[in-house]
């Protein structure tokens, strides 16, 4: 009896170890470029929701309040999957929620005049999460493999998936902190920063799917990686991390308005 208990307990732990999310790093990058873009109003409102945290502080909250079952209903807020040649709303919508929905779900609350301070700064940090998820393109993936979780792969002689490599394996590998990868990024101009925020969560869903089918059609199943897939795709990996700041502080400024 104690023998099986103790085996769902390590079950338990390595599954929920490894649950799907942009690496706590990468959440933390997107948060910290977003920092340097707010506006001073934005900054004074994010003060008073957040207690003066930064947004790379309350990055992973999302996740980790994956151990509580009480916030289980948001589990399907942080992706999105629908056929590789449609576009998002050409097939019923998840009853459950997705990304898409999440996002706004947010935007409306921490808008809403009668949202109360608590509710406005849990939604507020969802919020934050969610756009650092949806230019994670593997989170806008396919149903019939969970967004490549069921494509399993090697990484480095390790069994891994497509989902995970893209998550957290390359990101973790690359051995920076949050503040390292933030200050290597390429300098941007006003006017390519206006470009990168132009859009609509819409329009950023469509294009996190077209680099999701070049990233499934980058692997076969079983193929084992080493450091050339780190080398050809790390520069995706950057620009998504970045574009993901930018556009969150394009949401947030607008949000504050």
């Amino acid at each position: 009896m104690k023998l099986s208990v103790l085996l769902v307990f390590f079950v338990c732990q390595f599954t929920f170890s490894h649950s799907p999310y942009w690496a706590k790093t990468g959440h933390r990058v997107v948060g910290e470029v977003a920092q340097e873009h707010l506006t001073n109003k934005t900054k004074r409102a994010l003060k008073d929701l957040l207690d003066g945290q930064s947004l790379a502080a309350v990055a992973n909250f999302a996740d980790e309040i994956k151990s509580d079952s009480t916030y289980r209903k948001f589990s399907a807020w942080h992706y999105v999957n629908f056929p590789a040649d449609e576009k998002y709303g050409d097939s019923p919508v998840s009853p459950y929620g997705d990304i898409v929905m999440g996002i706004r779900e947010c935007i409306r609350i921490v808008k809403d005049p009668n949202s109360s301070p608590n509710e406005k700064s849990f939604y507020l940090k969802m919020l934050i999460h969610l756009v650092g998820d949806l230019h994670q393109p593997m989170h806008v993936g396919r149903l019939e493999d969970k967004g490549g979780n069921d494509i399993q792969l090697q990484w480095f002689n390790n069994g891994s998936n497509l989902h995970r490599v893209w998550d957290s394996h390359m990101i973790d590998d690359y051995g920076m902190s949050y503040s390292e990868l933030t200050s290597k990024f390429p300098a941007l101009s006003n006017k390519e920063i206006k470009k990168v925020q132009q859009g609509t969560v819409l329009d950023w869903v469509e294009e996190s799917q077209e680099i999701a089918n070049e990233v499934y059609a980058s692997v076969s199943v079983g193929e084992k990686l080493y450091y050339r897939y780190s080398y050809v795709w790390w520069g995706t990996v950057e620009t998504q991390l970045q574009k993901g700041g930018l556009r969150l502080a394009k949401v947030l400024n607008d949000l504050f308005k």
